[in-house]
């Protein structure tokens, strides 16, 4: 699995506390490992962001992503609260 973060992904990560910085990257850490595993809650997402997906960090942040040939590719969009309004994301990395 080859993982890439979009410029927004970064942006936002390091504007979070350190504590908070630290579980995304076990998140990341056990979706690297098994993107299906069920403490990460990945699903499909809908509305303007319908085509990417996401996973929980915690009970409220999230991170969504893009996914191609089943898990090879993986582009890390955006990170956020589940209430925080996320934006179309563009194509670009």
């Amino acid at each position: 699995m080859n993982i890439r973060f979009h410029k927004k992904f970064k942006k936002r990560y390091i504007k979070l506390p350190s504590q908070i910085q630290e579980k995304v990257d076990c998140a990341i850490f056990k979706f690297k490992n098994n993107p299906f595993e069920s403490s990460l809650k990945n699903h499909k997402l809908s509305g303007h962001l319908k085509g990417k997906r996401s996973f929980s960090v915690t009970g409220d942040i999230r991170i969504i992503f893009e996914e191609w040939e089943n898990y090879t590719e993986i582009i890390m969009l955006d990170l956020g609260s589940h209430n925080q309004e996320s934006s179309p994301i563009p194509n670009d990395t």
